[in-house]
């Protein structure tokens, strides 16, 4: 049994995709605080509802996906329910497994994830990092659940709010830069539509490229620009307005950010801003 503890946009993502990839809904259990939000899960997914604790207490395998803020409360709560030895799975941003391990009893593995939205179209990407108590086992069960709706990597704990900054935060990068491409289509006389179907299919395309090809962006990019062009003059812009940089210096913000909304305030603590 795997029991979801907040079933906000991921938590219901990775329920969905769960459920997309083969798992019987019998199998899933879901935490709600409130009865209408369990009602509305139960007639979408035909899974159980309950609270948190009486999933903790029969599930194999424990979901958290709250809040950061939300996290030290939660794991009050359940903390009496979880047995020894089951698997925490938190994807919560910010959230260390030293955070987690202090407020369960005994030695509970924990992985922690960072994940996308782009699970619900089965393309997320995930990274995963084992805590003191995780090993080798709890890792690829983790990985087994996320491999069904996207691309799954290791890397060390201590690259994980990187991680969060970069590919947890960057479907929305994406979106911002079609949005710009759109609105400039749009100034240049272009109906709406047509600009968002180009603009998509393009970065659909471009993504397909570097993915399959196997080949760096710039050998990529340097193959489009060619000498006194139309691409040379539009990224002669990009570099004069500083977009590089830009880029640069908002990752490092989200990193930062993630930290903050990661700050244990030590144990017996509620965990909020």
């Amino acid at each position: 049994m795997i029991a979801i503890l907040g079933t906000g946009k991921m938590g219901e993502a990775l329920l969905s995709g769960l459920l997309r990839a083969g798992r019987a809904p019998s199998e899933v259990v879901a935490a709600v605080r409130r009865e209408d939000r369990g009602d509305e899960l139960h007639a979408r997914y035909g899974i159980q509802v309950t609270d948190a604790a009486s999933a903790a207490k029969q599930a194999g395998t424990l979901i958290v996906a709250v809040k950061p803020q939300d996290m030290a409360k939660l794991l009050a709560e359940i903390a009496p329910a979880v047995p020894p030895g089951q698997l925490v799975v938190s994807v919560a941003a910010g959230i260390t497994t030293a955070f987690i391990e202090r407020r369960l009893p005994g030695e509970v593995p924990v992985v922690r994830v960072m994940s996308n939205t782009p699970v619900l179209v089965d393309e997320a990407m995930s990274v995963v990092s084992a805590g003191s108590y995780a090993t080798e086992e709890h890792l690829r069960r983790a990985e087994e659940l996320l491999r069904p709706v996207g691309k799954v990597l290791r890397i060390p704990e201590s690259q994980q709010d990187a991680a969060t900054a970069l590919s947890g935060s960057g479907p929305a990068y994406v979106y911002y830069l079609v949005e710009s491409m759109v609105d400039a289509a749009i100034l240049l006389g272009m109906a709406r539509s047509a600009a968002l179907e180009m603009v998509t299919q393009t970065v659909y395309g471009a993504a397909t490229m570097l993915r399959e090809s196997g080949e760096h962006p710039v050998i990529l990019r340097e193959a489009v620009t060619s000498p006194g062009g139309t691409t040379i003059s539009a990224i002669a812009e990009l570099e004069r307005h500083g977009v590089r940089a830009a880029f640069l210096a908002a990752i490092e913000a989200a990193r930062d950010r993630g930290r903050e909304l990661g700050a244990d305030p030590g144990p017996g603590a509620d965990g909020r801003d």
